[in-house]
C-alpha cells in the first residue's frame, strides 16, 4: 500500500490489538504493522438496541418516573475510534484501521472518522453470506464496488480490501477492484462458521482459529495474482511459522497477516517467525526479499498447471504412491 515495513509480518485485526500494552509487545516482538480490531457496524447497532431496551425497562411504570433521568444515547463508534487514536499515538509502526459495515452510507461515514484518528491505512472487509435466494453474484459485486468508489472519494489514505474466496470468479473480481485503485488485497478473510451442539441440540459458536495448512488457498491465489495486478498482495489465514511465510513470499505476496499464530503460540512467537525467515534467507544466499519474492508464482514457473490443476488428479494417476506413503491403509 506504499507503507514502509521493516519486515513482511503484520498482526491482523483481533482483540489483542485493542490493548495498548499488548500492541506495544507485538511491536517489540517484531511486528511490522498492526491492523486494529475491526469496527463492526452490526455490533454497534446491537449494543445500541440493547442499551435502549435496558434504559426503558422501567419507563412509565409510574407516571413520575418518565423524566427522572436525562436522555442517554449510545456513543456509536466513539469508543472504538478513541482506542484506535491512542494505539496510533503509542506505536512507532504503521497502524491500519479495519472496517466492517452493513449500510452503504455507514461505510463512508465510518471511513471518514477512522481517517481522522491518524491511521496509516484502512482495510475494508468485503464478504456476503448467502441468505437471499434472489440476490445474484452480480448484485453483490456491484454493491461492493460502489462502496469502494464512495469510500475512495472521501478519504486519502491507502485502502486495502480483505476478501473472502467465495466469489463466482475471485480473480475476475479482484481484477475489477484493482482497476478501481485498491492499494492492496488481503487473502482471505476467515469467516465465522457456526456449529451444532448435539447434547444441547442447539447452535454452538466456537472460537474460529485457523489451522496449519489453511494457507494453501491464499497461496494458490497469490501465485496466480503475482504480476497480474497493481495492488499489493497480503497472505492471510493459516500462517503459523517462518516457513509458512517463506512459502507465501515465494508464491508472490508482499506481506502476511497472522492472528491465530499469536493466540496459539503467544506474542514472542512473532520474533521466532522473523528469525526463521532470516535464517532461511541466509541458507539460500538471499540478501533481500525481492531476490525470491514470486519465484514460484505462475508468472515465473515453467509448469503452467501448478496453480490450475485439481490436486487430486495426481493421486488418481498414481494411487500406489499414496499407499506406499500410508501403508496402514
Amino acid at each position: 500500500m506504499g507503507l514502509e515495513l521493516k519486515n513482511p509480518l503484520i498482526v491482523g485485526a483481533c482483540n489483542l490489538s485493542m490493548e495498548t500494552d499488548l500492541a506495544k509487545k507485538m511491536e517489540d516482538a517484531g511486528a511490522s504493522a498492526i491492523v486494529f480490531k475491526s469496527l463492526f457496524e452490526e455490533q454497534i447497532n446491537l449494543e445500541s438496541i440493547q442499551m435502549e431496551e435496558e434504559l426503558n425497562e422501567y419507563v412509565e411504570r409510574h407516571a413520575e418516573m418518565i423524566s427522572l433521568f436525562p436522555g442517554i444515547k449510545h456513543a456509536g463508534p466513539e469508543e472504538h475510534l478513541d482506542k484506535l487514536s491512542r494505539i496510533k499515538e503509542v506505536l512507532g509502526i504503521p497502524v491500519i484501521g479495519s472496517l466492517n459495515c452493513i449500510n452503504a452510507d455507514t461505510w463512508v461515514e465510518y471511513a471518514i472518522e477512522m481517517e481522522k484518528t491518524g491511521v496509516d491505512a484502512l482495510e475494508l472487509n468485503f464478504y456476503a453470506n448467502p441468505g437471499d435466494f434472489q440476490k445474484t453474484s452480480v448484485d453483490i459485486e456491484e454493491e461492493q464496488i460502489e462502496i469502494l468508489k464512495n469510500v475512495k472519494k472521501k478519504i486519502s489514505i491507502p485502502i486495502s480490501v480483505k476478501l473472502s474466496p467465495f466469489y463466482s470468479n475471485t480473480l475476475q473480481f479482484i481484477g475489477r477492484l484493482d482497476k478501481e485503485g485498491v492499494d492492496a488485497f488481503v487473502l482471505f478473510n476467515r469467516l465465522f462458521q457456526p456449529d451444532i451442539n448435539l447434547t444441547k441440540q442447539d447452535h454452538d459458536f466456537p472460537f474460529n482459529l485457523s489451522q496449519p495448512a489453511d494457507y494453501r488457498l491464499p497461496l494458490r491465489f497469490a501465485g496466480l495474482l503475482y504480476k497480474e495486478i497493481n495492488g499489493s498482495i497480503c497472505g492471510n489465514t493459516g500462517i503459523f511459522s517462518g516457513e509458512d511465510m517463506v512459502k507465501m513470499l515465494l508464491a508472490g505476496v508482499d506481506c502476511v497477516q497472522v492472528v491465530s499464530a499469536v493466540y496459539r503460540h503467544k506474542i514472542p512467537h512473532l520474533t521466532q517467525m522473523i528469525e526463521d525467515l532470516a535464517s532461511w534467507m541466509d541458507s539460500k544466499g538471499y540478501g533481500k526479499l525481492d531476490d525470491f519474492r514470486g519465484k514460484l508464482s505462475k508468472a515465473n514457473i515453467k509448469d503452467p498447471y501448478a496453480y490450475q490443476r485439481a490436486q487430486y488428479v495426481d493421486l488418481l494417476m498414481k494411487p500406489f504412491d499414496l499407499l506406499k506413503k500410508y501403508p496402514q491403509v
